[in-house]
């Protein structure tokens, strides 16, 4: 995005902000393109110029001053090429062009992270009570450097305008925080500081850092060497898919991996904390330890021996032994080297995902139940998580917990993070605990966030920005009292199926854009037509600061609605940016800048290819989108169901099979119809006696989701929809374990006879096989679009 486009939209955003007005974001959009929102913003006549004779002037009574005016001074050297000098107010000089950044503690208004910001054309100045004020105040001002400013721009050579301006801001919430998983894939220690300064820039204040897991230890512990030496590495099957790969065999040698020595450790705490980033770090326990008793195995309930699993396991079955006393000994002397290292007050035990089919058959465990009163195995972990928080507490930290730990009655003083929707986190508030709000329906950053087929592989489901920005941390179902209770908001970054830097800065820009604000800015001014715009700008900076980010929003979304009456298709256009130009063609052609402009539904009544793109002007900023129509007898016509498609894949209802529409790589995409154990079975009416020679279902395969072809699909044929006459089976040769998504045609081709009624029978495999992760589980079949030729 180029310098004037910048200051063009904060133009349009003037002209269009009422003054003292209603506080509708509908009415009353943010009048410059700040993430996250401030709360309040009143726009001045004129601007301040920063250039090179610009100071900056620092409260001399804060000892951190001097540190953020120099972090201050080199973000904004980097963006604009402007070195302002900082100085203390006795230097500052009759007629000095100042920017001052004070740190009061009178004015409580602002809380412990907000800030005042004013400019006018001779100053700018930011009051705080706090440093991490003064830094979200200064993160603010980069925002408002125009984005086309730059050490090589010409608009930059006589400094760069900011508009005059009152800002008052505080965070909505305390806890605002950002995962990431580096046990699933490791990041060197530069990248970590990397996304450090995305999360700063956003305001984000809390890094989770997920240190261990079956797959991987990557924190370095004095007295276990053999936790890094063993548990830090794995046989390299990066090559495979991360459901599919086999472990490591006798005579392999384990060369994937890494870990983070301590003084790496220390280097990155310090890092954030001179951004006004918390660190918690996660070691997780009693499950997801594998890498930890490949090392140690004596601390099992089976004694191994164990091998880092280089990809999936599931269930998770090799956890801490609880009726081992020295299981504790050695859990305990980990943790202390790891709150020696991480000075923030909370340590993240994870507690998630633990399946304790082992601790039913441990003499040990079955001991410990006994002696302790314990009703169940689940009360055997309550133990557990209440015996560790008892030695972190000793410590003087918080144990914090995914919802889990509620499991057998929650630890007294414990912080629930509540991933399996919100109901973990209410109950936990409304108990008296403290809760993170953090639900896989709107924080995992490791789902989708564009059409599956567009986007590098991920582990499932489907999270847009749009899904993201409506997360509302606090549940109306919460009294006032028990609300105080939710500290704030949190999403993960679960790394499966993201192997590299650059995807994991992809899968988390700009999704936790959307996220800052909702944890930031006040809930009555979220708006996303605002949000939106803004963020057109964000995608400037980005582009600017070369943060690699996905374009999702920008892809074209085909919905097509099948109109029966008129036998065609009515094909709606649209992104989730609003306002958003899409051009459109519809005869196979490819779409240009010139193309038509999208402005009402598409009819399509015959076989065709439609393309469609997002354009700003003569530049396509969004990928093309293809869809194929297929004209032939079964169109429109009527399915009857023996066996209705699952409530949870319906396609999109009664023509779904026939609406000439092909479904594509992406389950969700609402155009398959899936079944769950069940068979296929449908009937199409023609509606009249046809001559056909052809007849083919598409179906779909995605094994890591459950999805096989039918083991078989057989056609029925009928002129009286009474006396059927089945054609020859057509059998599945593609491998059930074959890797990737495939989609595939059961064809069979015969001389031409009349018929009015079509049976399909797909043959669902039913259960997951042996060989599958979720052996035993149900197996789906996925339908769309059955062809009659």
């Amino acid at each position: 995005m180029k310098f004037v486009g910048t200051m063009l939209g904060l133009c349009v955003f003037a002209v269009t902000m009422t003054r003292g007005g209603s506080r509708d974001p509908e009415t009353n959009p943010c009048p410059v393109p700040v993430i996250p929102r401030p709360a309040e913003v009143q726009l001045r006549p004129g601007e301040f110029t920063i250039n090179q004779k610009t100071r900056l002037v620092l409260d001399p009574a804060s000892p951190r001053m001097m540190e953020l005016a120099s972090l201050f001074s080199e973000q904004l050297r980097q963006i604009a090429g402007i070195a302002v000098t900082p100085i203390f107010p006795m230097k500052v000089a009759k007629g000095m062009r100042v920017l001052t950044f004070n740190v009061s503690t009178n004015d409580t208004t602002l809380g412990p992270e907000g800030y005042r910001l004013s400019v006018n054309p001779t100053r700018i100045k930011a009051d705080a009570t706090s440093e991490a004020g003064i830094f979200h105040a200064m993160q603010t001002l980069l925002q408002l450097v125009p984005v086309g400013a730059g050490p090589r721009s010409r608009e930059t050579a006589g400094g760069v305008a900011i508009p005059s301006l009152e800002i008052q801001d505080a965070p909505r919430f305390g806890w605002r925080g950002m995962h990431l998983d580096v046990c699933r894939h490791f990041f060197p220690k530069e990248f970590i500081k990397k996304y450090l300064d995305i999360l700063a820039a956003h305001k984000i204040n809390l890094f989770h850092w997920h240190l261990t897991d079956d797959q991987g230890w990557r924190i370095e512990i004095k007295k276990y060497p053999k936790l890094t030496e063993v548990g830090a590495w794995r046989v390299d099957r990066e090559d495979r898919d991360w459901r599919s790969r086999d472990a490591q065999r006798p005579d392999e040698k384990a060369t994937y991996g890494g870990f983070y020595t301590q003084s790496d450790i220390r280097e990155i705490v310090e890092y954030a904390r001179k951004r006004c980033i918390s660190v918690l770090p996660e070691i997780e326990m009693p499950a997801h330890s594998l890498a930890a008793l490949a090392a140690y195995p004596e601390y099992s309930c089976r004694g191994g021996p164990f091998t880092v699993p280089p990809g999936s396991i599931w269930p998770d079955t090799v956890i801490f032994c609880a009726g081992n006393d020295k299981t504790f000994e050695f859990i305990e002397d980990v943790l202390d080297e790891v709150i020696d290292l991480f000075p923030w007050k909370y340590i993240h035990i994870g507690g998630d995902e633990a399946d304790k089919t082992v601790w039913k058959h441990c003499p040990r465990c079955q001991a410990r139940i006994r002696s302790e009163g314990l009703k169940d195995e689940s009360e055997l972990q309550s133990y557990f998580v209440k015996r560790i928080e008892k030695h972190i507490i000793s410590k003087g930290r918080h144990l914090v917990g995914w919802d889990e730990i509620l499991e057998g009655g929650l630890a007294p003083d414990a912080t629930v993070m509540s991933w399996r929707g919100m109901n973990g986190g209410i109950a936990a508030a409304r108990s008296g605990h403290d809760v993170v709000m953090s639900p896989t329906s709107h924080c995992y950053f490791d789902y989708y966030q564009g059409p599956q087929e567009d986007e590098p592989q991920a582990i499932g489901d489907y999270l847009p920005i749009g899904t993201v920005y409506n997360f509302e941390p606090v549940p109306d179902s919460l009294s006032p009292e028990q609300a105080r209770h939710v500290l704030g908001g949190q999403a993960n970054l679960w790394t499966e199926y993201v192997p590299t830097t650059g995807q994991a800065e992809y899968m988390l820009l700009p999704r936790l854009s959307a996220l800052a604000e909702v944890v930031w800015s006040p809930r009555q001014l979220r708006n996303w037509e605002d949000f939106a715009h803004r963020l057109q700008t964000q995608f400037g900076r980005f582009d600017r600061d070369k943060w690699n980010y996905a374009r999702s929003v920008y892809k074209v979304t085909v919905v097509a609605t099948a109109d029966s009456t008129a036998n065609r298709v009515l094909v709606a256009l649209s992104n989730e940016l609003p306002g958003t130009q899409i051009r459109v063609t519809v005869d196979g052609t490819a779409v240009m800048p010139d193309s038509p402009l999208y402005r009402e539904p598409v009819v399509v009544q015959k076989s065709t290819t439609l393309q469609a793109a997002a354009f700003d002007g003569q530049r396509r900023v969004g990928p093309t989108v293809e869809q194929k129509f297929i004209a032939h007898k079964a169109a429109f016509k009527s399915v009857q169901y023996s066996t209705p498609p699952s409530p949870r894949y319906p396609g999109g209802g009664a023509f779904e099979l026939t609406n000439m529409i092909r479904g594509g790589a992406d389950h969700h995409s609402g155009r398959w119809q899936g079944w769950s154990r069940d068979d296929c079975e449908v009937t199409i009416d023609l509606g009249q006696s046809e001559q056909i020679s052809r007849i083919a279902a598409g179906c779909l395969q995605n094994v890591p989701a459950h999805i096989f072809f039918p083991d078989s699909v057989r056609y029925a044929i009928s002129t009286d929809g009474v006396d059927f006459t089945w054609l020859p089976v057509v059998v599945n040769t593609v491998p059930q374990n074959q890797d990737g998504i495939l989609m595939k045609d059961f064809t069979v081709e015969f001389t031409k006879i009349p018929a009015r009624f079509v049976k399909v029978l797909a043959k669902n495999v039913i259960v997951c096989p042996p060989w599958h992760q979720a052996a035993g589980t149900e197996a789906w079949v996925f339908v769309d679009e059955v062809i009659v030729e």
